[in-house]
Order: structure tokens, then sequence, then C-alpha cells
């Protein structure tokens, strides 16, 4: 049997309305209709065959007129079954009700209603059934005929309770007061522009604005991606702010709320999209009737035609991945709303290299959405799970979330020759394996040392909490693996560091050594330099010495008649130098016999001994009679100071 089909008889048959979680039901039993039938109506003693789903099928009634008519209608043989459809014990089901700082708990049968868990309320909570609205429903709103079996609800519930025509008192008031900033009560007055009603709310000061505008989505039918909303004030730009936080008057602020005009479609384009509807139970006898059902099957699954899309996700053979992802991006907002996660724009290499490439502290997840407009489940996995709030602050926080429509053949080939690119032909075959029907997809994928592995690949008849457990579930593995990436990062940049200070201390050794045998070759130089001019300025010294020694007159004899001077100097060394010289002979001449010695006047003073006297500072063209040094005189040199 053709899945649509199957389908299309198991919400007959169970009267569940929700597509993604009858295919999530279908999928589970895979697609075995009896199978999946018989887990949501489940059996004590007996087992739903398949005349009863033919049955059901045929009469497309309600779940609870079926099981009445079962049991007239099934033949005799199977009759025992197929009462027990209606004979099965009453479950219990336990309800965690929270109001206004208040917690209470309800237990009661399936059988019950809606109403009859608020007249319990009413009695502990003291609040009319009239003024109570019971929220936290996972259908939506519920009226107060509804029976709890016909939810299809678990063990255990979580509900919560709305009064916005009853002000808080004020005694709740002042205690909140009493509790501390941390604690305190804000009464929001909300003014529902469409609706001209103005709801007065009392919310913790520790609720978020998501929840205030969640609350909001239940009163007034707005999905929170569809709301805008006046009189927030500029601090409260991150919807995950507490009330305390977010700057708005205490005790009461005023905000206005309308649900956000969509540019995207014209009057008549509204109309045409307005035709476009799943049938109701009212409509039993014209479905019957109908050839085949007499119903088109994209009207069935609520696809609607084509008008209501005038635009594709991606255009067909776009030269810039660029230009085609901002092109998806705008047409995503356009269809589902501005509440989606934030596609990366640009290629696909280029998105790998932002979630892969950079330091382990800072690599991510790269999420890759796969959209195929021609798949059944693409406006229910887009509009429940990917514009989920949940998921969309989950995606943001930890993934690289990249996208690309494969319902045109050339972009599907264009993809299919990125991915074998960059991540391998194993998952370009694997993207080929899926079927139309089985799109969207959400491919997971980690960068490694030496590939990039796929983890996960979601495929579209999945449910919000299914999707968040698989989100996380990789995350896990990302951050395990992410922890060992990051300590051999570590390892390695200490190694670095290691090498970095050995090489610096290194080249400081190399430059220690190099300044001092520069220093050292200085030294060398210098001296060098200065033996070079000690040797030369000996021998300038010796060839003065030498030449005044030959201008030296010879030393006169005692036979020559003339008056001799006989002088005796004692040099510094304790030596003795002895010479006569003629009376007349000037005082130069015994300057340069002393110099010619090696003891120059600029150097040494010549002194007498008694009376002490510095013959070097007489005029020298004195004669030795008249410096008084006739006809003998013993002298000694003195190195000046």
């Amino acid at each position: 049997m053709d899945r649509e089909m199957i389908l299309a008889d198991f919400q007959a048959c169970t009267g569940i309305d929700n597509i993604a979680e009858a295919i999530t039901l279908l999928e589970l039993n895979n697609w075995d209709l009896v199978a999946a039938i018989n887990g949501v109506i489940p059996q004590e003693n007996g087992i739903l065959q398949r005349y009863d789903v033919d049955l059901l099928i045929l009469m497309n009634l309600k779940p609870s007129t079926q099981a009445f008519l079962l049991q007239d209608n099934a033949p005799p043989s199977s009759a025992s079954p197929s009462r027990h459809i209606v004979e099965r014990q009453s479950r219990m089901l336990s309800f965690r009700v929270e109001y206004r700082q208040r917690s209470t708990e309800v237990v009661l049968e399936d059988a019950s209603t809606v109403g009859d868990i608020k007249s319990i309320l009413e009695t502990e909570l003291q609040v009319p059934v009239s003024k109570m609205q019971l929220k936290g429903w996972k259908s939506g709103d519920v009226s107060d005929s509804t029976v709890l079996q016909s939810l299809h609800l678990p063990k255990n519930n979580s509900l919560y309770v709305l009064t916005p025509d009853i002000a808080p008192s004020a005694s709740t008031s002042q205690s909140s007061a009493q509790q501390g900033l941390s604690s305190q009560n804000y009464l929001l007055v909300i003014s529902h522009r469409e609706a001209q009603r103005d709801y007065s709310l009392n919310f913790p000061a520790s609720k978020t604005i998501q929840e205030v505008k969640r609350n909001i989505s239940d009163l007034t039918n707005i999905p929170v991606r569809h709301q805008q909303w006046d009189g927030w004030p500029a601090s409260a730009s991150d919807d995950l702010m507490t009330l305390a936080s977010s700057g708005i008057s205490y005790p009461c602020h005023h905000l206005t709320v309308c649900r956000r005009s969509s540019p995207a479609l014209t009057v008549d384009q509204t109309d045409e999209c307005t035709d476009v509807h799943m049938v109701s139970d009212s409509e039993g006898e014209d479905f019957e009737d109908a050839p085949e059902f007499g119903v088109d099957e994209s009207e069935i699954f609520g696809m609607g035609s084509s008008s209501c899309r005038k635009s594709p996700m991606m255009p067909e053979n776009s030269e810039n991945e660029g230009d085609a992802l901002l092109h998806f991006t705008a047409e995503f907002s356009r269809r589902y709303g501005d509440c989606h996660p934030v596609f990366y724009i640009g290629s696909l290499e280029a998105a790998s290299q932002e979630a892969f490439y950079g330091k382990a502290r800072d690599r991510k997840l790269l999420a890759i959405y796969l959209h195929n407009d021609e798949s059944v489940l693409s406006n229910v996995f887009c509009s429940q799970m990917m514009c989920a709030d949940s998921i969309v602050s989950y995606l943001s926080q930890n993934f690289i979330t990249w996208a690309w429509d494969v319902t045109k053949e050339a972009n599907k080939a264009r993809l299919l020759t990125m991915c074998t690119r960059h991540f391998g032909s194993v998952v370009a075959q694997t993207i080929r394996t899926y079927k139309t029907d089985q799109f969207p997809l959400l491919l997971i994928v980690m960068g490694k040392r030496t590939s990039n592995e796929v983890l996960n690949v979601i495929q579209g008849n999945t449910t919000v909490d299914e999707l968040m457990m698989r989100l996380m579930g990789a995350m896990e593995i990302f951050t395990a693996q992410q922890q060992e990436d990051i300590k051999d990062e570590d390892e390695r940049e200490a190694r670095e560091m290691v090498k970095r200070e050995q090489d610096e201390a290194y080249r400081l050794s190399l430059e220690a050594d190099r300044k001092k045998r520069e220093a050292q070759e200085r030294e060398e130089a210098e001296q060098v330099r200065q033996e070079r001019i000690r040797k030369e300025q000996e021998e300038e010294r010796e060839a003065i010495r030498l030449s005044l020694e030959q201008a030296l007159p010879p030393e006169p004899k005692e036979e020559g008649g003339e008056p001799i001077s006989k002088l005796r100097i004692r040099t510094p060394s304790g030596k003795f130098l002895e010479r006569q010289f003629l009376g007349s002979c000037k005082l130069q001449v015994l300057f340069d016999f002393v110099a010619s010695k090696g003891y120059p006047s600029d150097e040494f003073k010549l002194l007498t001994t008694f009376p002490r006297r510095n013959i070097t500072q007489i005029d020298p063209a004195w004669s030795l009679v008249e410096a008084k040094l006739f006809p003998q005189e013993t002298l000694f040199l003195e190195a000046k100071e």
C-alpha cells in the first residue's frame, strides 16, 4: 500500500491530526498500519485485526465512535478481541498544575474531561472555572468537554493556569515585595491590538521575556515568531533576559502586541492559500462521495497549491553560493517567519573552515540542512522543528548551520559534487539513497584530524523532542572529541612554548657570545693599536735620542786647558751618569745629554741636592758656570708628576 494512503488511513482511524506525530508512530512500526493503530489504541487482552481497521477507515469516525461500532460489526469469530477495545481498564493520569507560585497535584482517570480538572482546581485554587484558562497541552488549546483519553497523554503531565481577568491580590504583592528584588512580581498590562482587549498578567521577576511571549502566544494564538511588540525598553534586547534585568517599569509595565504582517503574500494569494485545508470530521460525507477520496493528495497533507509559493527556495544554477544562500534565507523567512536558525552565508567550504579549522575551543559542529519542496514533510519540519525556539537557540549556540535546496536536479547535483569534494564519496552516496518523501534532511558533521565525519542524518519525520535529543547526542560525541583536541592542542602549544623559550635562550646565548667575542676582538685590536702607538713612540724617542746623542759636542779632555765641569747624575733606577762638560757649555747641552740617555726634559726634572734647585726651570741658554754647576756637581733625576 502507498505510504501516503497508509498515513491517511492511520489518521482516519486514530483521529491524530498532527502529521509529524502520525508519521513518527508509523515509522516506529515500519509503516505497519495494524501495528501502529494497536500502539495508539492499546489492548489489554486482544489485538486489533485487519477487518477492524477496514471498518474504521470506511466509517471515518472519531475513535470513541469507532470502538463502539466495532462491538456490533465484528464477525463472531473475532468478537471477543474487538470488545476488548472498549472494555480495557482506565489509565490514571497525574497533572502538576502551576498557578501564581502555587503547585497543585491532580490525579484522575483518562476517561475524565478537561472540565473535570478545572472543577478540581476551582476548589483548590478558589478560581472560578469561567475565568480559568488551562494551558500547557501539547496538542494546543482544548475545550472543557475534551476527553483526556483522546489526547493520548503520558502518565505524568505539567500544566499551568492563566487568569488574565483576575488581578493579583494585595497580599500576594506585599509578600513578593518582601522577598527582595530577585522574587518581585511584575504586573504586565498587555494590549492585544487586533482583539482590542487588555490582559493584566502577574509574572515573577525570574520569568524570562521568552516565557512571557510564549504565555501570550497561548492567550492570543499568535506564535512567538509572528508576534510584534511595542513597549519593551531598549535594554531588553535578548529574549533570555529575566524581567528583573530587562529594565521594565516596576511594579507595573504596559505593552502592546499584535500579529506581524507578512509582506510576502498579497490579498489574492492569501485567498488562494485559504483554500488549502485538512478534511474535517464534518466533511466526512463529501469525503466518501469523492472519487478515490476525491481530494488531491497535496491538499490532504496541507501542502497547498503551487500558487502559494511564487518563488523556489533557491534559484537554479546560481553561480555564487553566497547569493543562493541569501535567497534561501529570505524565502525561508517569508514562508516560516523570522524565528529560524542563522544560516551561514557562503560556500560549503567556507562553512567547514568556520566550523572545523579554528582553535579547538572555538570549533563547532556543522549542521547541513537539505530542503526539498516536493517532500510532504518539508512544511511541517520547517514550521514546527526548524522554527521551534529551543531548536533555534541550540543550533545557534553549538552549530554552524548551512542550508541547500535540492528540489531542482541541477542544485542537487551541485550539492553532491560539493559533498564529494569536502566529505568524500560515501556522504554523497548516502544522500543519493534518500527518497524525496524522506526529505528534508539534517546532516550533523564533525571535523576530525584527518577527515570529516557525518555523525547523524536526521530525516524529516521526527518530533521536536527527538530532534533535540539527537542534536544533544551529537554534541556529547563532539564535546568528548573536542576535549581531546583541546588537550592535544594545549600540550602542543606547551611544547611549542618550551621550544620557543629554548630557541630564545639559545638566541640570547649566541648574542651574548657574539657580543663577548666582539668585545674581545675590540680589546685585542685596541691592544694592538696601543702597542703600535707605543712602538711608534719608542721609535720616535729613540730617533730623537740618537739625534741628540749625535748632536752632543765631544766630551772635553782635562789637558785642554779650558775650565771643565764634572757632573754626576743619579737616575731614578739608582744608577749614575757621569760626564765632563766645558764650563762655558749651555744648560741645553746638559739637557740633551740627559735626554739622550732616555730621560727627556718634558718627562723628568733635573734637581740639585743642596740647596735643592730645579735646573730644568732655569733658562737653557745659561752656561754651567752661570748655573753654578762648576767645577763639579751631583744631580738627580725625578719624574714629573
